[in-house]
């Protein structure tokens, strides 16, 4: 399920990723795009795209098959099998431990794709204000005031990153009354190097059961971040990232979750 959440909450990384600046010494499509969020405790998974051109209209590029790749921990070096065309896994969840170092390496058109990441502590003492909300609808309507609605708080001594990412668990969510439109059901925040955020009522648009996950994530999946808000159709640049002679993120972290329940 958290493996699930991150590919969803992270389709607009991809894209970005997939739709890298055209080099002049390499050609589109001669570059692979790694796709791979380390989560510990979970099984090793990741996805490996062709380069596109910002003119390309796809939301990725191919997906990339027949590759052999292989992760070191600095003690044991795993290959990792293809279960369906351009994804790579390896079913073994305790292979991944918080403090380890991991390396990634493949060959691929004829140059040697690496990646380096460690997985970062869990972040103790994870808490919510509370765990059950009303929405007010004096908070929904045209010129309404907003106030807090929830604190959550979590320790974080050595300013480590982190992303809240609320996921509503209904088949079908009620809207909250005087939502605005299309507001999306599952929405993520950029908590940085806080160790609290305040969540404000107006920014809940949906009422049901939702799962408020703490990710601990490490520098270059932050930087991915503030890259992708700082971007505009001005800045035609390769976004930051981790990967040598490719593109994309390979990248560990941590989760906790909290429950809430909301209702109007």
């Amino acid at each position: 399920m958290i493996k699930r959440l991150i590919y969803s909450l992270l389709f607009i990384v991809v894209a970005v990723y997939t739709s890298c600046k055209k080099e002049t010494t390499v050609d589109i499509g001669s570059r692979a795009v790694i796709v791979a969020y380390l989560v510990a405790g979970q099984p090793v998974s990741m996805k490996v795209y062709q380069q596109k051109a910002f003119d390309d209209t796809a939301s990725y590029g191919a997906l990339i098959t027949g590759l052999k790749p292989e992760i070191s921990d600095g003690t044991e070096r795993i290959e990792l099998q293809e279960t369906a065309t351009g994804t790579y896994t390896y079913a073994n969840a305790a292979y991944l431990q918080t403090g380890k170092t991991y390396t990634l390496q493949f060959a691929y058109n004829n140059e040697q794709v690496s990646a380096t990441t460690t997985m970062p502590v869990k972040s103790s003492g994870y808490t919510a204000s509370k765990t059950t909300l009303i929405i007010p609808r004096a908070v929904t309507g045209p010129g309404s005031e907003d106030s807090v609605a929830i604190v959550f708080r979590w320790n974080n001594p050595d300013s480590l990153y982190h992303i809240l990412t609320f996921k509503n668990d209904e088949i079908s969510p009620f809207t909250v009354v005087g939502a605005r439109n299309n507001a999306p059901v599952n929405f993520s925040i950029n908590a940085k190097q806080t160790a609290a955020y305040e969540m404000y009522y107006r920014t809940f648009n949906y009422i049901g059961t939702y799962r408020a996950i703490l990710f601990t994530v490490n520098k270059e999946y932050a930087d991915i971040l503030e890259s992708n808000a700082n971007t505009s159709s001005q800045q035609l640049t390769n976004p930051p990232g981790n990967i040598t002679n490719g593109y994309g993120i390979f990248t560990a972290m941590q989760a906790d979750t909290i429950k809430l329940e909301l209702s109007q």
